[in-house]
């Protein structure tokens, strides 16, 4: 029988590459917990920080605390994992002995059963009041706007008024609107289902063929926002777009009074 060739070092050679293999496996935790931290700098739900409308503010504040409350849940099951991994390792003079098996501890599946049913409870009860605050409608707004989706534009109807915003071969169309007053939009669609699509306001509605959707818009702050139809409807799809111009009281008044005149 021929003896095979021993590794220099042998056993003791084996052992510190193990301890050198384990020495690395404790830091990968870490770098994992940096790259989440590093990625969470450009993390979508605090990218829109002050929404635009009082509606996407609604939505932004579930947003956030829904990841909060992720980053807390996994944060506790992370420390977790790591304290169960360092404190019941096998010690380095570990005889291979089974140690001390316990059959059950009630109390804390209890806890682990409870809690997560607490928390998802939790979450749908702020999703539904969310919901409600987004979808509610005023009797009574200061604005009734018709918006008019079709391949590939949109058109915007004053109602009460003779004024008609639409896409032109020249430009893009722009739905102006009052700051701090509510606007009902009324949307439709003439052929396909699109998607009326405002970033800023952190809120998208379809616009669909045969049927009437109906929103609140509560715009907040000034300024001009961009809008674009975000589901695929067909050849010109991107060039589907829109500004929205939030102005103040005043200004719109004196902006609709000079439309309706242009438009006598």
């Amino acid at each position: 029988m021929i003896d095979q060739p021993q590794l220099e070092g042998g056993p003791a050679r084996a052992d510190a590459g193990r301890r050198h293999l384990l020495r690395r496996l404790r830091v990968a935790p870490l770098l994992l917990l940096a790259g989440i931290a590093l990625a969470g700098c450009n993390y979508p739900a605090f990218e829109a920080e002050n929404p635009a409308d009082l509606q996407g503010r609604h939505i932004f504040y579930l947003w956030s605390g829904m990841v909060i409350a992720g980053l807390i849940v996994g944060g506790f099951v992370l420390v977790l994992i790591l304290w169960a991994s360092f404190r019941y390792r096998a010690p380095k003079n570990d005889d291979g002995a089974v140690p001390k098996q316990t059959h059950s501890r009630i109390g804390w599946e209890v806890a682990y059963t409870t809690v997560p049913i607490l928390i998802v409870a939790g979450i749908f009860g702020f999703t539904l009041h969310t919901l409600n605050e987004v979808d509610a409608m005023d009797p009574h707004p200061a604005l009734k706007v018709h918006v008019i989706a079709y391949r590939w534009g949109w058109i915007f109807d004053y109602l009460g008024t003779n004024v008609s915003i639409h896409t032109t071969t020249s430009g893009y169309p722009q739905l102006v609107l009052p700051e701090n007053e509510t606007t009902e939009i009324i949307l439709t669609s003439n052929d396909v289902v699109h998607e009326f699509m405002v970033p800023a306001f952190l809120f998208g509605r379809y616009a669909q063929p045969g049927i009437v959707n109906r929103f609140d818009f509560t715009p907040s702050r000034t300024g001009v926002f961009q809008g674009h139809c975000a589901v695929y409807c067909g050849l010109y799809h991107a060039e589907m777009l829109f500004t929205l111009r939030v102005a103040p009281p005043a200004t719109f008044s004196s902006w609709l009074q000079t439309q309706e005149a242009h438009a006598a």
